[in-house]
């Protein structure tokens, strides 16, 4: 029986020599954001995790086995993230989130990105529910890589809590 059903996937058996019970088989299929951001991911790489800059944030899910990490870079004079890099491991879905994570961090302050929420992630991408861990770890990882930048910036500055960069940007 499913060796019929794999012949008629493969258009390699005629539908009418088919027997009385057929079983049809459903392909899963991932949105085309999640696929573009697969196949062509944004922004893979990494930084320097000792540059004062750079906030580096690793995360992960014990349950699948999906390790995020993501930085970004804080342009010194603006305040705000010049640019993002992941390196993810893990299925298409966490691959995907960390992707437009890194391409929705650029050009906003650390305050504008902690407001990106995994729903807006799972929303963009289309993921189904069991999938919807995947855009939680890149949400995640953004916040610990602001909270890491921050805490490198307040040790620079001899400050014991973390302000954020924008305030020191526009002193």
């Amino acid at each position: 029986m499913l060796r019929l059903a794999s012949k008629r996937l493969l258009g390699l058996a005629s539908w009418e020599a088919a027997p009385s019970r057929t079983v049809q088989i459903l392909p899963r299929l991932y949105h085309e954001n999640v696929i573009d951001h697969y196949n062509n991911p944004r922004n893979v790489g990494s930084f320097d995790k000792n540059d004062p800059n750079v906030g580096t944030g690793l995360v992960g899910a014990p349950a699948c086995g999906d390790v995020m990490k993501l930085q970004i870079k804080i342009d010194e004079n603006t305040g705000k993230i010049k640019d993002a890099r992941f390196k993810t491991f893990g299925c298409g879905s966490a691959i995907a989130s960390s992707s437009v994570a890194t391409e929705w961090v650029k050009g906003k302050s650390t305050k504008e990105v902690l407001t990106i929420k995994n729903t807006e992630i799972a929303k963009h991408l289309a993921l189904p529910p069991v999938k919807l861990h995947c855009s939680m770890l890149a949400e995640d990882a953004i916040k610990a890589a602001v909270k890491d930048v921050e805490a490198k910036r307040a040790k620079l500055n001899g400050s014991s809590d973390a302000a954020p960069v924008e305030k020191s940007a526009d002193a």
